[in-house]
């Protein structure tokens, strides 16, 4: 992730105030902080529905529950995996708006050789963490993940496996998964779909034979019993879901698929430390912790020095395995 140079045509605006409470400073010349008090928009790069727009969404909601801002917008932009979304954020450089995206985004740039990149952006939080289930449907003859793992170390390409978009996390987690059973991951037959419900779809209806996604975006299959879990990419069990992890079964197999925030491209690193101020003050809000608990939501927030280098780690990180399956 690259050093920012701030322009100094935007140095002033390092005085402007973010939070709710805060008054207007010394050199703001236009009252307008970043964020403004009223008038933050959080741009979701998905259409509604999807795991970042429920992410700004639950944002939105604790922000406005907490008074911490007004008249806060959820703007959803969607398409390319979000590298739309990224783009239209990184031209507009609108300081009245915060990017709500993921581990995905990260992938998606690379599946789609995007233009503009999680460099072009300024990395300011990481907010949660969900990690993966590889599922089948009920009447599915696998049992075990050991079942599973016999068929596709046989023919890998007659598993098909079902998930999100092409170089999100769920295709890396397949990635991961063929690697640690000793299978090329390149012959892994990653089926992608736009969203949650068209993987579900094909899953129970016999065109896939596995799916990958998050914990909670078939919690109510897997809870039905439609849906069976034969691992959780957790490094340990989780309290919410009663299914084993990877690990326990002996496959090197641990992936989180984590959220957080970006700023426009001049947002100064004082402007930084403001976002971040306020980010902190709605994490520790009652609204913002029952929001996790009721989605289920690991808490990883994570602001200060940390950031830059955990972006930085992830993108190395993603690059790699999408290389090793050969999708860049």
């Amino acid at each position: 992730m690259r050093h920012f140079t701030r322009a100094a045509a935007v140095a002033s605006a390092a005085l402007l105030a973010l939070s709710a409470c805060a008054q207007d400073q010394p050199g703001d010349e236009g009252g307008d902080a970043f964020p403004t008090k009223a008038g933050l928009q959080l741009v979701a790069p998905a259409a509604p529905g999807g795991g970042w727009d429920g992410t700004a969404r639950a944002l939105q909601k604790a922000i406005e529950d907490e008074k911490v801002a007004d008249d806060v917008q959820v703007v959803n932009v969607e398409g390319a995996g979000g590298t739309i979304g990224l783009s239209r954020f990184v031209s507009a450089d609108d300081r009245k708006q915060l990017m709500v995206m993921g581990a995905t985004l990260v992938g998606a740039t690379l599946a789609n050789d995007s233009d503009v990149t999680l460099d072009d952006a300024v990395p300011v939080a990481r907010l949660t963490s969900e990690y993966h289930v590889l599922v089948v449907p009920k009447n599915s003859p696998y049992k075990t993940l050991d079942d599973f793992t016999a068929a596709f170390k046989a023919d890998p390409g007659s598993q098909a496996i079902g998930g999100g978009s092409a170089g999100g996390t769920d295709q890396v987690t397949a990635g991961l998964y063929a690697e640690a059973v000793g299978v090329d991951p390149t012959k892994v037959n990653y089926i992608p779909f736009s969203g949650g419900g068209e993987a579900l779809a094909a899953i129970v209806g016999g065109k896939v034979k596995a799916g990958i996604s998050n914990v909670n975006e078939w919690a109510g299959q897997i809870e039905s019993g439609d849906l069976r879990v034969l691992a959780v990419s957790a490094p340990e069990p989780l309290a919410s879901l009663d299914a084993p992890t990877f690990t326990e079964q002996g496959v090197d197999v641990v992936l989180a698929n984590w959220r957080g925030v970006l700023a426009p491209p001049s947002t100064t690193d004082a402007q930084v430390e403001q976002i971040q101020d306020f980010l902190a003050e709605v994490h520790e809000s009652d609204a913002w912790k029952q929001t996790l608990e009721t989605n289920g939501w690991e808490d990883s927030f994570m602001v200060g020095d940390d950031v830059e280098p955990f972006f930085d780690e992830q993108s190395e990180q993603i690059q790699s395995t999408l290389e090793q399956i050969g999708l860049v």
